[in-house]
């Protein structure tokens, strides 16, 4: 298990938003989102909607879902689950944890059960 990668402090991620994690950074395929969600807890998903090219950071995150910003096709935070058309695969989750006032990523760890 790896230390995990320091992307920012607690305050830096306003809740309700999200900040992109460069796949370089993260050592994987894809960007990784951090959110940020509107109850407080920090989630991380894989950056680009499965039904589409968009950027899930930038989506609209309410209710421990996100929103693609192109089509509106939400998924759960959780999980990673598609919860409507038009995307009908969910996509991956990573691992986030909150130490000492920082966010830290661990790319390609599963979240711990809730």
């Amino acid at each position: 298990m790896s230390e995990g990668i320091r992307v920012a402090a607690v305050d830096d991620i306003d809740e309700g938003t999200a900040l992109k994690v460069d796949a370089d950074v993260a050592g994987t395929d894809d960007d990784i989102a951090v959110f940020h969600s509107d109850n407080g807890s920090f989630y991380a998903l894989n950056d680009t909607c499965t039904h589409e090219e968009a950027s899930l950071a930038e989506g609209w995150i309410e209710d421990n879902e996100v929103e693609c910003p192109i089509h509106s096709a939400r998924f759960c935070l959780r999980t990673g689950e598609a919860l409507c058309l038009p995307a009908i695969v969910g996509t991956k989750t990573h691992r986030v944890e909150v130490r000492d006032g920082d966010v830290y990523l661990y790319p390609g760890e599963a979240p711990a059960a809730s």
